[in-house]
């Protein structure tokens, strides 16, 4: 499973790693309705959520679905804009100038992601203009919650009163704590995409890419890039009817989370984590599937629990579980392929161990693959 993204023909100049105030503060806005997702992070989501005011405290809980479970394009308003260069703008304000220029149709698909997620990569007709969407649209926000359903009425029933309720919002919460919290990671953002620039004008884009996440790749011949997800979807940057380009958007707040805007009508978004020294390499999805299916097997697991205390042969394993020799290396052997099991030889015997550090970590690997 991945996000393909086509830019078959796009010019090199088109691909840009630029950072965006207004992105950021959507997953900075995450990190504080969802601290668990980002333990590097605690300490600044307490010291933040305890220095807001109530009132601004209760908006935020009002319209924290726009960012606790999914994330809503409207964060990345310069990349739905007709006529727009489609980069982010230098300052939060601007970027908010960019949102208010959106079209009422676009702001609510936008905003509504939350109830049509499951078709996001494939489009519906507007919501404001198809009484059967608003409809859905209504009928999905109420299984998720009154503030959603609450939410939803008052969008459809009156786009421009919503978003200016939501910019008065992002500019309290800029005054509130995120233009102290930009200047402080402005900096390093920018450092990010000025080094991610030079390595695509140096070695070329599968080496950026490679730089930027494990997750992301390109193929050989620079047709597609993929970012390797549990989700699933398709877009292009090379669509003249849209404007061509791709834009990567670093991120202090954003790991474990690789995001792609892959809406049609859009120019693709990746938006990244900025790695450090602590983050470690994600695991692909195929390699997460193939321990989960390694370890799915009883006779497997038998076999873990005892070359997880020490080495053992193939026979002492026969002898210890009943079976087979022929098909105690069978199992091995599936084990071996999904990284789980080491092999070194003493002598004339072959020893099997398991990689407790690789196990011990799954759960965490799962954990990062799942909200990656």
């Amino acid at each position: 499973m991945s996000v393909r993204i086509d830019i078959a023909g796009l010019p090199p100049e088109r691909i840009v790693f630029e950072p965006s105030p207004l992105a950021e503060l959507g997953l900075a806005l995450h990190a504080l309705a969802e601290p668990g997702h980002h333990p590097g992070l605690h300490g600044w989501a307490t010291a933040t959520s305890a220095s807001l005011k109530p009132d601004l405290a209760d908006r935020l809980c009002e319209a924290d679905f726009l960012w606790r479970t999914t994330f809503s394009d409207v964060f990345m308003p310069f990349a739905g804009l007709r006529g727009h260069h489609g980069r982010p703008a230098a300052t939060l304000a601007e970027e908010l100038d960019v949102l208010d220029r959106l079209d009422d149709e676009r702001f609510v698909n936008a905003a509504l992601e939350f109830t049509c997620n499951q078709t996001y990569d494939q489009g519906r007709p507007s919501p404001l203009t198809d009484p059967a969407v608003a409809a859905e649209s209504l009928e999905l926000a109420a299984t998720r919650g009154p503030r959603q359903t609450d939410f939803t009425r008052r969008l459809l029933a009156d786009p421009a009163a919503v978003r200016a309720w939501v910019r008065r919002l992002i500019e309290d919460c800029e005054e509130a704590f995120f233009a102290d919290t930009w200047r402080r990671v402005q900096g390093q953002l920018a450092a990010d995409a000025r080094h991610k620039t030079e390595l695509l004008r140096r070695k070329g884009l599968a080496e950026a890419l490679t730089a930027v996440s494990p997750a992301l790749s390109v193929d050989e011949d620079r047709r597609y890039v993929f970012l390797d997800k549990l989700a699933q979807g398709s877009t292009t940057a090379v669509d003249p009817a849209v404007g061509t380009g791709l834009v990567l958007v670093p991120s202090h707040f954003g790991w474990p989370h690789l995001l792609a805007l892959h809406a049609p009508g859009w120019r693709p978004v990746i938006q990244y984590p900025v790695a450090t020294g602590e983050l470690p390499a994600p695991a692909s999805v195929e390699l997460l599937e193939s321990r989960l299916e390694a370890l799915a097997h009883p006779v497997r697991l038998r076999l873990c629990r005892n070359i997880a205390r020490s080495p053992y042969t193939t026979g002492e394993l026969a002898h210890a579980l009943g079976i087979s020799a022929p098909e105690v290396s069978r199992h091995l052997s599936v084990l071996k392929k999904a990284g789980l099991v080491s092999t070194r030889r003493r002598g004339r015997y072959v020893l099997h161990q398991l990689d407790v550090t690789v196990v011990a970590r799954l759960g965490v690997d799962i954990l990062e693959g799942i909200l990656r």
